[in-house]
């Protein structure tokens, strides 16, 4: 074997990933310590990002499709390196191939209950779980915040980290959001939506990651707290039936006749239901107890 061959060998020539693990979320090109040769081809796939890295530092970010490395292709690189007028010679660089696709169905949740304030039950503590679907939008602070040098990172090593992140930014956007616990208990489906433009900037931020969609599939509540939903929801009820009630009466007097002697039933109906709730707002208000003595003036 001549030394040209010897040469050639130890230059890279053809630098591509094809990732086959769907779970993959960075990859760093094992070059065998060889130098990548000046006018190498570089090929990015759909999905794909290549972060070139020289020295420690974050040099020219490629998209898909075929590249030739020369210094008009990596013009961040060759400052890096000092190549004011071009080069022909082969040079070494890390090479980072960043998964941009969609990572659907990963899944969140409190191992523990959240405190939150609200406004008509005071400090409450939440449970909450859901799902989330996220992809790297800034290779360059993924691999500085994330992955680092790592050659071969996996979803599941980053999911405890996002879980707990996730849980401390649904906390924090919840309260700056000031959603008032009965909508978070009976309108989570809508709550996601509502939260998502709070979430990403934070994600976005810290780890270079969009959050595309943030579900909430449960929220639980402490049980004194469902039973204020619950009579909240029966009082509702009863005022509907109460107007319910006046309206037949309204209609069932204008008959005449045996129609009207019928509507005593429902005027009595009416009474009770409209004294009922009279206690509650009563209740509610702190009256009751606290009223003026029988007989008096």
């Amino acid at each position: 074997m001549n030394l040209m061959n010897i040469i050639t060998k130890q230059l890279i020539e053809i630098i591509e990933w094809t990732d086959d693990s769907r779970d993959t979320l960075s990859y760093r090109w094992p070059d065998d310590d060889k130098e990548i040769k000046n006018g190498a081809q570089l090929i990015v796939r759909e999905s794909q990002q290549v972060q070139f890295v020289s020295a420690g530092q974050y040099a020219d970010l490629f998209s898909p499709g075929k590249h030739t490395l020369t210094t008009q292709n990596i013009p961040i690189l060759s400052t890096i390196q000092g190549w004011k007028y071009g080069f022909n010679s082969p040079f070494k660089c890390d090479v980072y191939f960043i998964n941009t696709r969609l990572f659907t169905g990963n899944k969140w949740g409190t191992s523990n209950p959240v405190m939150v304030r609200d406004q008509d039950f005071g400090a409450v503590r939440l449970r909450a779980f859901g799902t989330y679907d996220f992809r790297i939008v800034e290779p360059a602070k993924f691999l500085k915040e994330v992955a680092g040098t790592d050659q071969n990172f996996r979803i599941d090593e980053f999911a405890d980290t996002m879980r707990s992140r996730i849980i401390s930014v649904f906390t924090e956007s919840l309260a700056k959001a000031r959603v008032p616990v009965l909508d978070v208990a009976q309108r989570y489906g809508e709550l996601g939506d509502a939260l998502l433009p709070l979430i990403n900037p934070a994600m976005t931020d810290k780890y270079g990651l969009e959050i595309t969609s943030f579900v909430l599939e449960n929220v639980s509540v402490p049980p004194e707290v469902e039973q204020a939903i619950d009579k909240r929801s029966s009082m509702t009820a009863i005022g509907n039936l109460n107007d319910y009630v006046k309206y037949q009466m309204g209609q069932t007097m204008t008959t005449g006749g045996e129609g009207a002697a019928a509507a005593t039933l429902p005027a009595t109906m009416a009474m009770g239901f409209g004294m009922a709730q009279e206690m509650m707002k009563s209740m509610q208000n702190g009256g009751g107890a606290g009223g003026a003595p029988a007989g008096q003036a």
